[in-house]
């Protein structure tokens, strides 16, 4: 992780600029492990983010908008309590570590001015968000509260004097100077200077102290360029101030602070992780679904192959009621011609009731078997649909990547029946408006994709004309898609390549998507039709044609 004491140094002396004199308006506590200040400045209103996640922790300015729990935890009452309608009057680093102290004069509940430290610690598994009285020292809470159990050492506790994290024997980074020796390999840098990650260490191992001292000027005189060095997948891999030429060659994103940096690296990297912590137990309730579904459609298609096979039993029938007087009173089994080919075939019986008797009960079995071949096709036919509609949630889970399309994927779970209604669902706010996914072709015609099936059920149902385009995947889970044709245009009207565009979307939001040649339907939507009692996201249709595309958005 790159949040090292560089970028905090650095962090801390852009918040200096920007909140320090700026009244705490709000605050709020969206995580177990976050705070967030809403902060009034004279240049406008900004919104301050802290983590203490063991692999998130940081403080930096943040534009995004985070969703808060209906009942504010303990902590961020507290919070409100003493920080709220105060004002900042300092911002900064504490020596070279990874800790910002926020200076904060406030009122206390007779009216007299009060000044209090909020401290945030960014020490991996260790870090903490903590709330100091000044004037005596001590703690007024910890959003981690550390027992003396967990730390002889250092306790977090209301009423405890603070202590600072115990210094280590190396030498600050801002405290660097010329006349320092220090060594030229990383691990012994790492272990002389305080407040460096290893990619700096390895950036300046050459020439230490120059480098160093290139790098504090830059931030002193505000010069530095931020950067996020991206991987392969155009995902977030490091960031810093500092160029690092172990790097070079590696595509970048720049940024004009390091505030607008850091909040981008941890956004773009802590949703993907965090959709995927959260996907978990959800794609786990719906692959269970799956299974069972699947499991059952074994079952039902075993005795479905045995109802099939209840012709047997009729002509065991109709042979001993033809040949009573050949059946013995007690007999097991007695052999019989069999008129229909003229071969001999043994009859079981049952030796404890007549031939007669016998007879209907073979007869009977032939009845029930010809029941339950219509009951097992019925079922069989709506278990089908179970499965399709299953496959399709988990597909729509597994190509989620916000919170709010998982949170869209369980309601209709819990409107399906397959997962729990969680006990504050009545409280949740009112649902939002479908939002489906907008692309544009090549000559402005506007396509969209659905995000889940109730989104699909939306977009061909509700907001599709007749005349407009429906495509899908041919028989494999994914995303309706509707191309919107305006102005009397019809399908007839595209061209072989924007159907091939359309198409191609089609297909990049389906399970095949990493596939090529998939097959695609495509037809207007006047006929798409939902059979009654469907689940959501099931149709039927007719007049369909079909391409076959390689995948691409």
């Amino acid at each position: 992780m790159a949040y090292d004491g560089i970028i905090t140094y650095a962090i801390a002396k852009e918040l200096e600029d920007r909140i320090v004199l700026g009244k705490i308006e709000k605050v709020y506590q969206p995580g177990p492990e976050e705070l967030l200040l809403h902060i009034h400045t004279k240049a406008g209103n900004v919104r301050l983010f802290m983590s203490c996640n063991s692999m998130s922790a940081r403080v930096c300015l943040t534009e995004n908008r985070y969703a808060n729990p209906d009942q504010p935890p303990t902590f961020c009452m507290l919070m409100r309590k003493h920080m709220q309608a105060g004002r900042i009057t300092a911002v900064r680093q504490k020596d070279s570590e990874r800790i910002i102290e926020i200076d904060i004069e406030a009122q206390n509940e007779m009216g007299f001015s009060v000044c209090k430290r909020l401290i945030v610690e960014i020490m991996a598994k260790h870090s903490n968000i903590i709330l100091v009285d000044l004037e005596s020292g001590k703690v007024i809470d910890s959003i981690k509260r550390i027992s003396i159990d967990v730390n002889r050492y250092r306790q977090l506790l209301p009423g405890i004097v603070y202590q600072y994290p115990p210094q280590q024997d190396k030498i600050g980074f801002r405290d660097v100077s010329e006349d320092c020796d220090l060594p030229h390999d990383e691990k012994s840098l790492m272990g002389a200077i305080g407040g460096i990650s290893p990619a700096i260490a390895r950036e300046i191992a050459d020439r230490p102290v120059e480098r160093l001292g290139e790098i504090m000027k830059s931030i002193e005189e505000g010069t530095y360029v931020p950067r996020i060095y991206m991987d392969e997948n155009g995902a977030p891999r490091e960031f810093h101030i500092a160029e690092l030429s172990e790097l070079d060659g590696v595509e970048t994103m720049e940024f004009e602070t390091i505030n607008e940096c850091a909040e981008y690296y941890y956004a773009n990297r802590d949703s993907s992780n965090m959709v995927r912590q959260k996907s978990t137990p959800l794609l786990k309730s719906a692959q269970a679904a799956l299974d069972k579904a699947l499991l059952k459609k074994k079952k039902l298609s075993e005795d479905l192959l045995k109802a099939e096979n209840s012709e047997q039993y009729k002509l065991y029938g109709e042979l001993l009621t033809a040949n009573i007087h050949l059946v013995k009173p007690g007999a097991k089994k007695v052999t019989l011609i069999n008129y229909y080919d003229g071969n001999p075939i043994d009859v079981p019986l049952d030796e404890k009731i007549s031939a007669a008797k016998n007879a209907q009960k073979y007869f009977k079995k032939y009845s029930k078997a010809k029941t339950a071949i219509h009951e097992k096709q019925s079922q069989l036919a709506d278990n089908e649909m179970d499965i399709k509609y299953l496959e399709s949630v988990v597909q729509n889970i597994e190509a989620a990547d916000t919170e709010e399309q998982l949170e869209a994927i369980r309601d209709e779970l819990q409107e399906t029946g397959y997962v729990r209604r969680r006990a504050k669902a009545a409280q949740r706010k009112k649902k939002s408006k479908p939002t489906p996914i907008k692309y544009t072709l090549s000559d402005g015609t506007t396509v969209l994709v659905g995000h889940n099936n109730i989104e699909n059920d939306y977009l061909t149902f509700k907001l599709a004309t007749k005349t407009d385009v429906w495509m899908h995947a041919k028989d494999i889970p994914g995303s309706h898609l509707i191309v919107r044709l305006e102005n009397g245009r019809t399908v007839d009207d595209l061209s072989a390549e924007l159907i091939y565009e359309a198409a191609a979307i089609a297909a990049a939001h389906c399970k095949f998507k990493t596939s090529e040649n998939v097959p695609v339907d495509y037809v207007p939507v006047r006929y798409v039709k939902k059979p009654n009692g469907a689940k959501p996201g099931y149709v039927i249709f007719t007049n369909n044609r079909t391409v076959y595309v390689t995948p691409k958005k």
